[in-house]
């Protein structure tokens, strides 16, 4: 009798072993499918940020353009104002 007993406790005490092996390998699959997750996420948002930076850049420049042209244009008017005075 005590030998089945003993021969019970120890397959229990393995099968609780490999059972929670099984887990932590489950745990860290689901972790490591999580992280590329987030990280592929992380990494369409900074994609995102790129993108609207470079239009915000664009923007910005195409209106310091038009107003070089509108101070060019101002300054030939006022230049041409003070010739026609004399």
């Amino acid at each position: 009798m005590k030998k089945v007993f003993l021969s019970l406790a120890a397959l229990a005490l393995v099968a609780s072993v490999y059972s929670c092996r099984d887990t932590k390998e489950e745990k860290m699959e689901e972790s490591a499918e999580t992280m590329q997750t987030e990280t592929e996420n992380a990494m369409d948002e900074a994609g995102d940020a790129i993108d609207n930076a470079a239009d915000a850049t664009e923007d910005a420049m195409e209106d310091a353009g038009d107003a070089v042209e509108n101070a060019a244009d101002d300054t030939k008017e006022a230049v041409k104002d003070a010739t026609d005075g004399q």
